[in-house]
């Protein structure tokens, strides 16, 4: 409802780029201490379970460190990597979602994965959003702007999940573009150049770079690509980590706090919207500082974890490092990322998906098998994939479980034996625990009403373009 948003507030089409330069500047006037080539491996807990800080390893010399914190906020990123095709950056492995699951917290809702419609095809690299803002319209192979037949109002400019099965229904129906007519093409040639230099310079560049596309002469080929995770850690409003059990689904984990795309504060619901994400991070982020600052008394004693477990981690992890095995990561991560596109992709049955878990069990074990070469400690990278890997696993298969447990179709959770919305029977949140290597799920009540009357509830509604 209400009129169209053409555009937020942008740098050009690198505004993530601005902001995260803007920021890391400004950071440095409060002496922040940035550990650069730390990687965070298990938050450490004390008796009552409450986060009192997080286990790292430093990359430069092999060695780990304890930091000990009243409050920490994961700030982690998605875990676009657990796909074969995704936008994200090649570190989005979804450390912190790991590092909560093996800690005993669930993630929340993390079926709902969104496509982006427009990843350059071969390289997933993303073209914004405002390429179609500014104009933009995608075609088919018999050159046909197949969007006006999909959603006759909005066309190109449809919510990312409706383009995106609108483009693979293109594909499956043999109207896809080349040899293997398997994309779509994203034309912009019609565009006034000098629209295209001051408002998409970095899509000119990335097509020129990864599809050897002149875009003021060509169109660019482009296909659905993971982009976003909508499920994540469970927070409340205040961007306080939540663990649901069954006496109180909204029980705090004192001292861990998180925001952002790792985060599931449910702001998203099962569909982000074009530039939510700096929405989300700026106002959850800003949350959580405003919250820790009201709870923080200076110089408190912050307690310290236990010596034997934190010992124990380490061990487990210098044996991960030393250990002989029989599958290489690269191999492993391969096939994870093959069967995460095959059966939790953009379109998704019972049939794939009871295959996909199976599948995903199995990997999910072999992990036991998986070994590195170098065992040195000085930038030992492929130690830290390794780390990676399990990582994604962790994430992976609570994603594959919770795609075949919700039996409805809702946001980017598009299920083909179940096409409606089902309200009455899913209108819940999926929580998602690893218990001893085994998958246990369960649900949450989705909170519909506002904490006070200065803005009405929004009612549900059906989505129409």
């Amino acid at each position: 409802k209400g009129g169209q948003a053409y555009r937020t507030a942008c740098a050009a089409d690198r505004t993530g780029h601005a902001m995260l330069h803007t920021l890391y500047g400004n950071s440095l006037k409060y002496d922040a201490n940035f550990f650069i080539e730390y990687f965070a491996l298990e938050l450490l807990k004390n008796k009552s379970n409450e986060c009192i800080g997080a286990l790292v390893y430093n990359m430069e010399d092999g060695t780990y460190h304890k930091f000990n914190a009243k409050n920490t906020i994961l700030a982690t990123g998605g875990y676009g990597r657990c796909y074969f095709s995704a936008t994200s950056a090649h570190t989005c492995t979804g450390d912190g979602n790991a590092m909560c699951l093996r800690s005993g917290i669930p993630l929340q809702d993390p079926e709902f994965i969104q496509f982006h419609p427009t990843g350059v095809y071969g390289a997933g690299v993303l073209l914004t959003e405002g390429c179609r803002g500014e104009g933009g319209y995608l075609i088919n192979s018999e050159g046909e702007r197949f969007m006006e037949r999909y959603a006759p109002s909005a066309k190109d400019l449809a919510s990312r999940d409706v383009v995106s099965r609108s483009m693979t229904m293109e594909i499956n129906e043999g109207r896809g573009v080349g040899k293997d007519k398997d994309h779509i093409l994203l034309q912009l040639s019609h565009l006034p150049k000098d629209l295209l230099e001051e408002r998409l310079p970095g899509i000119s560049e990335t097509a020129k770079i990864f599809s050897g596309v002149d875009v003021t002469v060509d169109p660019v080929p482009v296909i659905p690509t993971v982009h976003y995770n909508m499920g994540g850690i469970p927070t409340n409003w205040k961007g306080q980590v939540i663990s649901p059990n069954e006496n109180d689904e909204n029980n705090i984990v004192k001292g861990l706090w998180a925001a952002g795309e790792a985060a599931c504060s449910s702001v998203h619901g099962a569909n982000r919207l074009g530039a939510n994400s700096l929405l989300d991070i700026v106002v959850f982020g800003k949350a959580c500082s405003e919250n820790i600052y009201d709870i923080n008394k200076p110089g408190e004693i912050i307690e310290k974890c236990n010596d034997n477990d934190v010992n124990n981690m380490i061990e487990t992890y210098e044996n991960l490092l030393n250990r002989e095995g029989t599958k290489n990561v690269g191999e492993v991560r391969l096939e994870l990322q093959k069967i995460m596109q095959k059966h939790a992709g953009v379109f998704r049955n019972d049939v794939l998906l009871k295959e996909g878990c199976d599948k995903i069990n199995k990997i999910y074990k072999e992990f036991d098998n998986v070994y590195i070469t170098d065992k040195s400690k000085i930038f030992n990278t492929e130690f830290i994939e390794l780390l990676e890997l399990k990582n994604l696993l962790d994430n992976s298969i609570v994603t594959m479980h919770s795609a075949n447990f919700r039996k409805e179709s809702r946001g980017a959770h598009s299920h083909e034996d179940y096409p409606e919305r089902d309200d009455k029977n899913w209108l819940i949140h999926t929580i998602a625990h690893i218990e001893k290597n085994n998958i246990k799920l369960s649900t949450r009540n989705v909170i519909d009403k506002t904490l006070d009357n200065e803005v009405e509830p929004v009612p549900l509604a059906k989505r129409v373009y």
